[in-house]
C-alpha cells in the first residue's frame, strides 16, 4: 500500500472513530426522533421550525444541482423599521411580523396579501422599552397566530381573518420590561419571556399560556424572591443559597427574551436565561455566590413548569454574559451510541454540548476569540477564569473577548442532521472592562462597571459563518463575512446552508464544504434567518430584508455600511425554482448632512452628549457612535438636530410617536442639548467617514463613551 493510500485510509478510520459528523448523522438517522427533521410537506410553525430549534428543513427539492434556477417567486414591500424576524408558515398561509408587531398573512404560494393586524403598540406603549427593540417573531398552531407585543401583551389571532381570539397581559404597562423574542407554541402551550435586565433589578420569568384560551398555566422565575418568606418551589430552594448578603431589592435580572426549546419525548422545555443587574457582582450579591439562574440553561417540566435541571455558562456573571442564544436539540453518536444532546453557542465564546435529559456537561470549546476564561473544566463543567475578569479593586481595563455584543448573538445557528454540523453566525469583537470610576457615570449607569464596548482593537469588528463539528469541537469550514453582524442561518436537506449578509446579499453554501453555490442581491441588508416550506409540492425559501436594533449602527462601525439603510426599501422575499418575479431597481440617493456652518464643537460637551446618548438608550435604534439607520433614521443626516425646539418636541414630547419614536420626558434639558451637540458634531464628521470608506481607508474614530458607574 503506498503512503498516500495508507494515510488516506488512516484518516478515514480516525474520522470514524472520533465522530466524522456526516458519517455519524447518516448512520444514526433512524435514531433521530421524528420531530428532529421536518417532514417534506411540513409547515414552519415556530421561529426555529419545530421545538428542537434546528432551523433545518427536510425539504430537498432545491439542491446543489438545480440551485442556479432558484429565482424570486414573489415579494412584498415592507415599511421601514425592524425586519429581523423569521416568517412562520401554517396551512396555506405565510405570516410575518415587523417593527411594532404588525402581522400580515399571505397566500404562501402566490403572495396575495390576505389580512393585516396592528396591535397599536405605538399608541399604547408608555416606555421607550416598549418600542425600542422591535418584534423578533411570531408562532402558529392549529389555525392561530400568536404574538407578543413589546408592551407586554400576548395575543392569539384567527389565522383566517386576523381577528383577536384572546388577549392577555403578561406584565403591567407601567413596568420597565419588554417582550421582543418570538413566542413558541409547544403542544398547546404558548411560551414567552421578557427583557429589561439592563435597566433595573427586575425578577426574570417565563410564562406558559393555554394556546386555546390564554389561561396562564405556569410561571417559572429565574431569580429568587423575598428571602424572608418560605421557598415556594424546588427551583427556589436551588437558587436561594447562591444569592448572598443583603441583595434583595438591589440585585436581579435573569430575563428570558429569546431562547426556548422543547423535546416532546423528554417532556422538557428549555429556557435560555439572560444577564444580571447590576453587572457588578459585588453590588448585585454582596456576599458572593453563583447567582442562579443568571446566564443559565434551565430545563423545566413542560406540563407544570417545575425545575428539572440547570447548567450555568457564566457563574456569578458580571459582564453581560447571557445564555439567551438559541438551543439546538439533536441526536449524535457519541462513544458508539446515539445520545440526545442540547447544543448552545452563547455570548461567552464557548460551544456547549449537554445531555438533553440530565443537563450533564459533555464538552465545551472556544469557537471564537476568548480571553475571559482559559477553558471549561471537564470535571466540573465550570470555566477556568482569567482573574482579571473579576475587575473589582483592580486598576486599568481588561481586554475582554468576546465583548458585550457576544461571540454569538440572538441571530440563530442551524443544524443539519445530514452533515452533522452546526452552522454558527459568529462575531469577533473585543471590549475593555474594569472597575467603576468614582463619581463617574456612563452608558452603564447603575451597573457598577467601566466598559468601552467597541474600542479600536486589532482583529475586532469581524464576522464569520463557521460550520462546527459538535463531536470533535472543531470548525469544519469557515467563511469571513462583511461587517460585524452575521445573519441568521437555515440548513436544508438539499445539503444547502442559507444566510443573509449586511452588505445586501442572500447566499447559499454547500453544507459540507462551505463552497458558495448561489447568490441573490437584495436592496437592503439581510440579517433575519430564512425559512423553507412547501405548497402543493413546491419548495420555497422566504426571508425578510432590512437590519434592526443596533444592527443599523454597531454593525456598521468601522465596517461595511457607513451609510444609513433605513431609507432602503425592505421586502419579504420568497424564492422557488424557476421563479419569475423581479424587484424594481433602486439606487440609494446620496446622503448629505445638514448645513451647520456656525457650529463649533466643544470637546467636553461632545463627550457629555455621547454619554447621554448611551445612557438614554438612543443607541439601541440609532446605533453606536450615532452611525444608525437600521431600525431608525441615521441622525447624522437629520435636519431635526439643527433646532433645539424641534429636537425637544420629538425626543421629550413624542411628536413622532405615531412613526415609532417614543417620548423620553425624563431626559434633562442639559442632557438633551448635550445629545444634540454630540449629533451635530457627528454630522460634521460624516462626510470624511463616508469618503474614507469609499476610498477603502479606515474611517476616523468617532467619539465613544465608556460604560461606567461610580455606584
Amino acid at each position: 500500500m503506498d503512503r498516500l493510500r495508507f494515510f488516506a485510509l488512516l484518516s478515514a478510520l480516525l474520522l470514524a472513530a472520533c465522530g466524522d459528523p456526516s458519517a455519524t448523522a447518516d448512520k444514526d438517522r433512524k435514531a433521530i426522533s421524528p420531530s428532529t427533521m421536518l417532514a417534506p410537506d411540513s409547515d414552519w410553525p415556530n421561529y426555529g421550525g419545530d421545538g428542537h430549534e434546528q432551523h433545518y428543513s427536510g425539504l430537498d427539492q432545491i439542491q446543489q444541482g438545480n440551485i442556479a434556477n432558484l429565482k424570486l417567486a414573489w415579494y412584498y414591500d415592507l415599511e421601514p423599521g425592524f425586519s429581523v424576524s423569521a416568517p412562520v408558515k401554517g396551512g396555506d398561509k405565510l405570516f410575518t411580523t415587523t417593527s411594532h408587531s404588525v402581522i400580515r398573512a399571505f397566500n404562501a404560494a402566490s403572495g396575495q396579501l390576505l389580512w393585516e393586524f396592528d396591535p397599536k403598540t405605538r399608541e399604547i406603549a408608555q416606555s421607550p422599552l416598549h418600542m425600542g427593540w422591535g418584534n423578533k417573531g411570531i408562532a402558529w398552531e392549529n389555525g392561530r397566530v400568536f404574538l407578543s407585543t413589546t408592551d407586554g401583551r400576548m395575543i392569539a389571532l384567527d389565522d383566517q381573518n386576523g381577528e383577536v381570539v384572546w388577549e392577555t397581559r403578561q406584565f403591567a404597562l407601567s413596568e420597565m420590561r419588554y417582550s421582543n423574542g418570538a413566542p413558541r407554541v409547544f403542544d398547546g402551550k404558548v411560551i414567552i419571556g421578557h427583557g429589561g435586565a439592563d435597566i433595573s433589578p427586575i425578577r426574570g420569568y417565563a410564562t406558559a399560556y393555554d394556546a386555546k384560551t390564554g389561561e396562564e398555566l405556569w410561571r417559572f422565575y429565574t431569580v429568587p424572591g423575598d428571602p424572608s418568606t418560605p421557598a415556594e418551589s424546588k427551583a427556589e430552594e436551588v437558587m436561594r443559597p447562591t444569592w448572598k448578603g443583603e441583595w434583595y431589592g438591589k440585585g436581579g435580572g435573569g430575563t428570558l427574551w429569546n431562547a426556548f426549546s422543547y423535546d416532546e419525548a423528554l417532556n422538557l422545555i428549555y429556557l435560555g436565561v439572560g444577564n444580571g443587574f447590576p453587572y457588578n457582582h459585588k453590588m448585585r450579591s454582596p456576599g458572593g455566590g453563583d447567582n442562579l439562574f443568571l446566564a443559565s440553561i434551565v430545563a423545566v417540566n413542560a406540563d407544570t413548569g417545575e425545575y428539572v435541571w440547570h447548567y450555568q455558562v457564566c457563574p456569578a456573571e458580571q459582564w453581560d454574559c447571557t445564555a439567551v442564544q438559541d438551543m439546538t436539540i439533536a441526536t449524535l453518536t457519541m462513544a458508539g451510541k446515539p445520545r440526545k444532546v442540547l447544543m448552545q453557542a452563547p455570548k461567552n465564546g464557548f460551544f456547549y454540548v449537554l445531555d438533553a435529559a440530565t443537563g450533564e456537561f459533555i464538552s465545551a470549546e472556544k469557537f471564537a476569540k476568548v480571553t475571559w476564561a482559559e477553558k471549561i473544566d471537564q470535571k466540573t463543567g465550570r470555566p477556568v477564569e482569567n482573574p482579571a475578569i473579576r475587575y473589582q479593586g483592580k486598576k486599568g481595563l481588561f481586554e475582554m473577548w468576546p465583548g458585550p455584543q457576544g461571540a454569538h448573538s440572538w441571530l440563530p445557528q442551524a443544524f443539519s442532521p445530514r452533515s452533522g454540523l452546526v452552522y454558527l453566525p459568529i462575531m469577533e469583537m473585543g471590549s475593555l472592562i474594569g472597575a467603576p470610576k468614582a463619581n463617574d457615570t456612563g452608558i452603564g449607569a447603575g451597573m457598577g462597571v467601566t466598559m468601552i464596548p467597541d474600542p479600536e482593537l486589532p482583529g475586532s469588528r469581524r464576522s464569520f459563518l463557521k460550520a462546527w463539528n459538535p463531536i470533535t469541537q472543531k470548525a469544519a469550514w469557515s467563511i469571513e463575512l462583511p461587517g460585524d453582524w452575521p445573519g441568521g442561518v437555515l440548513a436544508t436537506a438539499g445539503d444547502l446552508v442559507f444566510q443573509g449578509r449586511i452588505d445586501g446579499y442572500l447566499k447559499a453554501y454547500n453544507a459540507k464544504t462551505g463552497a458558495e453555490v448561489w447568490s441573490y442581491k437584495t436592496v437592503a441588508p439581510v440579517v433575519a434567518p430564512p425559512i423553507s416550506y412547501s405548497v402543493n409540492g413546491v419548495q420555497y425559501i422566504a426571508v425578510l430584508t432590512g437590519s434592526g436594533s443596533q444592527g443599523g449602527g454597531i454593525l456598521a462601525t468601522g465596517n461595511a455600511a457607513y451609510r444609513t439603510d433605513y431609507a432602503l426599501p425592505r421586502h419579504l422575499l420568497v424564492f422557488a425554482l424557476n421563479g419569475s418575479a423581479e424587484i424594481p431597481a433602486y439606487k440609494m440617493p446620496d446622503l448629505l448632512p445638514p448645513k451647520d456652518a456656525d457650529f463649533k464643537p466643544e470637546p467636553d460637551r461632545v463627550m457629555a452628549g455621547a454619554i447621554a446618548f448611551g445612557n438614554n438608550a438612543c443607541l439601541v435604534c440609532h446605533g453606536m457612535n450615532a452611525i444608525g439607520g437600521g431600525a431608525a433614521p441615521d441622525l447624522r443626516y437629520s435636519t431635526m438636530i439643527l433646532s433645539a425646539d424641534a429636537f425637544s418636541a420629538v425626543v421629550k414630547r413624542g411628536a413622532l410617536k405615531p412613526r415609532g419614536m417614543p417620548a423620553s420626558p425624563w431626559i434633562s434639558d442639559q442632557d438633551l442639548e448635550d445629545i444634540r451637540h454630540y449629533l451635530r458634531m457627528r454630522a460634521m464628521q460624516a462626510p470624511s467617514e463616508a469618503a474614507a470608506l469609499k476610498a477603502g481607508r479606515k474611517a476616523p474614530a468617532a467619539p465613544a463613551a465608556a460604560m461606567s458607574s461610580g455606584m
